[in-house]
C-alpha cells in the first residue's frame, strides 16, 4: 500500500513538474496572494458571498491563463501564427465569460441581490478575463525571453570553458616540447646543469598539471613559474646572452589566468636568441599594482632572415594566448607588439 502511495505521489510530482516547469510553488503563491487581494478589494458582498465569488473568479482566471500559456501561446504564437493566436484567445475569452456568469448564477441563485449585481457587471467579467489573458501573454513573452537569455548565457559559459581548456591544453605540450629539447641538448653535452634543469622542470610540471586547472591562479605562483622558466633558459644559454628580469611592486592576493605570460617570453627566446646573434639579450620588466600588471619584454633579433618555423610547433603559443586574452579579459587588457629590424618588443597591460 505504501509503495502504491509513493508511486502515486511520484506521478503527481512529475505531472506538476511537467506542467509548471519547477515553478509550482511560485504559481501557488501568486494565486493565493491574488485571491486575498480580490477579497480585500471587494467589500460590497458579505464575507461568505465574497469568498465564494473570489473562488469562482480565481478558478476562471486560472483557466484562461493556463489555456493561454500552455496551449494557445506555444502552439500558435511560438509558431508564428499570430493572427490565429489572437483570434483563438479572443474566442476563448468569449466562451469562458458566459460559463463564468452561469456558474455565478448557479452558486448564488438563492440570493437575488447577488444575481442582480452579477448581471449588471457581466461586461466586467469579459473585460477582467480579457485582461488576465493579455497579462498572461505578456508574462509568457517575458518568461520565454528570460529563459532563452539564461540558456544563451549558460551555452556561452560552457563554450568559453571548453575553448579555454582546449587552448590551454595546446599551450602546455608546446612549452614542454621546447623545454625537453633544451634538456636533451644538455644531456648530449653531459652538462652538470642537467640535474638542476630536471628539478626545475618537475616544479613547472607540477604547476601545469595540478595548479593550472582553475580559471585563475595567484599571481605569485605564475611569477614563480616564469622565474623557473628563465632560470632554465639561463642554464641552456650558459651566459652567452644577457637575460634580465626585473619586478616592480608587491605581489599580494592578485589573481591572473595561468600561463598567460609564458608564450610571449618563450617566443622571445625561441625566435630572438639564436646562433646568428652575438651578445643577444632578453629584458623583462613586470610592474605590479593592486589591480593591474604590466609586462614589457624586449629581445634582440638577427638581421639575417630566420628559417620559417614548422607548421607543427611554430607560432602555436602566441596565437593561443591572444585568443585566451580575448576570452578571459575582453576589453580589460591592452597588447602592443613592435617588430623592428634589430629588436622585438611586447608590452601587455592586464586589469586584474
Amino acid at each position: 500500500m505504501n509503495t502504491l502511495n509513493k508511486i502515486s505521489a511520484n506521478r503527481f510530482n512529475n505531472t506538476i513538474e511537467k506542467v509548471f516547469g519547477g515553478d509550482f510553488m511560485y504559481h501557488a503563491i501568486f494565486w493565493t496572494v491574488f485571491f486575498f487581494f480580490l477579497i480585500v478589494s471587494n467589500q460590497q458582498l458579505t464575507l461568505v458571498d465574497n469568498l465564494l465569488t473570489q473562488i469562482v473568479n480565481v478558478l476562471f482566471y486560472g483557466l484562461i491563463v493556463y489555456v493561454n500559456i500552455y496551449y494557445l501561446f506555444p502552439k500558435f504564437m511560438n509558431t508564428g501564427k499570430i493572427s490565429t493566436y489572437l483570434l483563438l484567445l479572443f474566442a476563448s475569452v468569449l466562451m469562458i465569460t458566459p460559463i463564468k456568469t452561469m456558474t455565478f448564477y448557479g452558486v448564488k441563485a438563492v440570493d437575488t441581490s447577488v444575481s442582480i449585481f452579477m448581471n449588471n457587471n457581466i461586461q466586467n467579467f469579459f473585460l477582467s478575463i480579457f485582461f488576465m489573458a493579455c497579462a498572461s501573454s505578456i508574462y509568457k513573452i517575458i518568461n520565454d525571453w528570460a529563459q532563452q537569455r539564461r540558456e544563451k548565457v549558460d551555452l556561452q559559459r560552457q563554450t568559453l570553458k571548453s575553448e579555454l581548456n582546449f587552448l590551454r591544453s595546446q599551450i602546455n605540450p608546446h612549452f614542454l616540447f621546447n623545454t625537453l629539447n633544451s634538456l636533451y641538448a644538455l644531456t648530449l653535452k653531459k652538462s652538470d646543469k642537467a640535474p638542476e634543469i630536471v628539478l626545475r622542470l618537475s616544479e613547472m610540471m607540477r604547476y601545469m598539471l595540478y595548479e593550472c586547472n582553475e580559471r585563475y591562479v595567484t599571481l605569485e605562483k605564475e611569477i614563480n613559474y616564469v622565474k623557473n622558466y628563465l632560470e632554465l633558459e639561463k642554464i641552456r644559454h650558459k651566459g652567452k646572452c644577457d637575460i634580465e628580469f626585473e619586478m616592480i611592486g608587491e605581489v599580494g592576493s592578485q589573481k591572473i589566468a595561468p600561463l598567460i605570460f609564458i608564450p610571449f617570453i618563450e617566443n622571445s627566446f625561441k625566435h630572438g636568441l639564436n646562433s646568428q646573434i652575438v651578445d643577444g639579450y632578453v629584458d623583462i620588466i613586470m610592474n605590479i599594482k593592486d589591480d593591474s600588471i604590466n609586462m614589457n619584454i624586449k629581445n634582440s633579433k638577427s638581421q639575417t632572415k630566420p628559417k620559417a618555423p614548422s607548421k607543427i610547433s611554430g607560432g602555436v603559443g602566441l596565437v593561443n594566448v591572444k585568443r585566451r586574452l580575448n576570452l578571459l579579459y575582453s576589453d580589460e587588457y591592452q597588447l602592443s607588439i613592435k617588430d623592428t629590424p634589430n629588436e622585438y618588443a611586447v608590452n601587455i597591460d592586464i586589469n586584474l
